[in-house]
This record gives structure tokens, sequence and C-alpha cells, in this order.
């Protein structure tokens, strides 16, 4: 019988003990993380603040056109789920008369608030870089709307946008589907529909900490059971407003929790960016996993120390600038790709230069 492993007694683990976030050990926050949570009072979202939190969190147009004053801005009201008006808000550069890509952006806030005005500095930055136009999306939200409003009225935005692209200024070939949190949840649920009911095609999806899977029961949900911004509990309520009894039961769809879908293949590139200390952390890694084992392109990252929404709470600090650096990387790539022939000439010159010297050592 083999002795000890190198020497040392069998490895134990310490007993497992919680703190005020959760109940069991979790990463440690970045420094300026722990600033803003230690700063910051995040009440536990409950069923009867749902509409008081909307009110009081209304994002106004004007704020983002003070922010950024070179967009211009103009709405229109589309048919939604079963021809049910929404609203989207449609976002080109002042100067831009060309046609370039289209981004349909999904707004965040836990499937029961946010507004199409709930826009992180990302999105529209990439109309600076890139041109084109953005479309917003007012999904109507739960529990007012249930399942599968949501998601329905997303698909049905992007298909609006796919279909009036010329009058928008895009290119039907060249759209890129993102969301944020409940809005990268919707994303991924309106990336499946459009999969498997053969459109519109897209070009890549951003998904920014996406809400996933509504059974609540990760290792990173039990990590983060209160305070933050977003937590176990709030997450059970918004799950619940979303799908009423059915949540955590098999009878949930894959549409509305993308997180419970058995096959990811056959999807476009996907990016998703979360932090180690974000309830949604094994979940979006688990369906990164999924689309690398369904034989799919997913660029994931992690940031280590950040919370849920860390990049729009402290936008300057190092851990945003590395993950808004990563998905500029990642869409530039898709919206302005290496010529093949240059990249491939390169490659052949460096190849033959190594093989001179090959030959030169060899002499």
């Amino acid at each position: 019988m083999p002795g000890p492993a190198h020497g040392l007694p069998p490895m134990v683990a310490p007993p497992r003990g919680g703190d005020a976030y959760g109940e069991t050990p979790r990463p440690p926050f970045d420094p300026t993380t722990q600033v803003i949570v230690d700063a910051v009072p995040f009440p536990v979202l409950t069923p009867e603040a749902i509409v008081p939190n909307r009110e009081a969190s209304l994002d106004s147009l004007q704020a983002v056109l003070s922010q950024f004053p070179a967009l211009t801005h103009r709405e229109e009201s589309i048919p939604g789920y079963e021809d049910e008006p929404i609203t989207v808000s449609i976002w080109r550069r002042r100067d831009d008369t060309e046609t370039g890509p289209g981004f349909v952006w999904v707004h965040g806030g836990g499937m029961v608030g946010g507004y199409r005005f709930s826009i992180p500095d990302d999105p529209l930055h990439w109309l600076t870089l890139y041109g084109g136009t953005m479309v917003s999306v007012e999904y109507r939200l739960a529990p007012e709307n249930p399942a599968p409003i949501p998601v329905e009225d997303c698909y049905a935005g992007l298909t609006w946008t796919a279909a009036h692209a010329a009058d928008l200024g895009l290119d039907p070939a060249r759209i890129v589907l993102s969301g944020g949190s409940a809005g990268g949840g919707l994303a991924a649920g309106a990336m499946l529909l459009a999969r498997d009911r053969g459109g519109p095609a897209l070009l890549g999806v951003m998904l920014m900490c996406p809400m996933l899977d509504d059974r609540n029961s990760s290792t990173s949900v039990r990590q983060h059971d209160s305070v933050t911004v977003w937590n176990a509990r709030a997450n059970e309520v918004g799950w619940t407003a979303l799908l009423g009894a059915a949540r955590g039961t098999d009878d949930v769809s894959p549409y509305d929790a993308p997180g419970r879908a058995s096959w990811l293949g056959g999807l476009p590139p996907v990016h998703i960016g979360v932090g180690s200390s974000d309830p949604f952390r094994d979940e979006d890694t688990a369906f990164a996993t999924a689309i690398w084992r369904d034989g799919g392109d997913c660029e994931l990252h992690v940031v280590p120390g950040g919370m849920h929404g860390f990049e729009a709470l402290g936008p300057d600090a190092s851990i945003a600038r590395s993950i808004t650096a990563s998905r500029e990387s990642w869409l530039a790539r898709l919206l302005t790709p290496d010529p093949t022939d240059e990249v491939v000439d390169q490659l052949l010159a460096r190849m033959a230069t190594l093989q001179q010297l090959k030959d030169a050592a060899g002499a």
C-alpha cells in the first residue's frame, strides 16, 4: 500500500464557513470593488419592491445623450410578441452617413426592471469606433409579462432590425447582438431562437455577466446569498417573476433560461465576460464550456475580484478597463478581421526564414 503522497498526510479541506455575503467561502473582491461593496447599501430585492425600484431607477435619455453628444437618437414602435407594440431606440453617430455594422442591445434589470436607455458605456462607444446603428429593445417586463414574452420581444426586435437594415443604415450580414445581466440571458435566448428558426444571421453575440439559469443553485450563487448589487435572493425573485411556479422545475424552456440548453452548437461566435465574485460566474463558465463541447466558438473572460456589474459601478478601475479591452479586441476581430492572404504570406515567410537558419546551422 503506498504511503502518504510526497511525505505529506492525506489532504483534508478545512471546515467551510460562510461570511456576510454567502454560505460558502468566495473569491475576494478586487480592492476597488470592495470599496464599492462597503460604501453602497444594496437592499435585497423583494416582489413588493419590483415596481417601486423601477420608478426610482428610471434611466434618462437626456443623461445618455449628454454623455455621448456625438450620437443621435430616435424611436420606433414595432410589433413585439404576438404583434403587441414595443418601442426601440435607434442610435447613430451624428456625422455618420455610411452603412455600417448593426448592434442590437438588450438591457439588464433582473427580468423585472431596466429600460431601453439602460446602456453601459461599451455598446455606445462601439458606434464611435465602427459607425453603424444600435437598436436598443424595450422588451416587456415580468411579472406583468411572464415568459415567453420578454425573450420573444427581444427576438422580435432582432428580426425587425435585420428586416429594416437598409432604412437603418446597417449591414444585415454584420449584426452583433449583445446584452447585460438579465439582458445577457435574453440575448442568449434570442440567439438560440435565431438559430432554431433559421435567422436572422448574427455575426457575433456578446453576453455581459449573463443571467442564464433559473435553478439558482450553483456554488457561485451560494457564495453570494445576500448583499452586493445582485445575489441569490434577488435572483430567485427575478426568475420567479418570469417563470412563476415553473421556476426550478423541468417545465422551463431553454429559450427562457438558456443555461438549460442541451445543445449549444451551430451558434455564431460568442463573448462572455463575468467577474469571479459574481453569482452568475458558474453558470456563465458552464455555458461557455457547453459551447466548446458542441464545437462552437466562445471567448470567456472571468475577471478576478469583479462583482456583478463591476464595470458599470467603477468604469475607471483597472478590472473594468481589462474587460472593456477584451470586448473591444473580440469585436475588432469580428468587424475588422486580419487579411487572410497577408497573414498566410507572413507565416510562410517566417517559416522560410526558420528553414534557412536551420539549413545554415546544419551546414
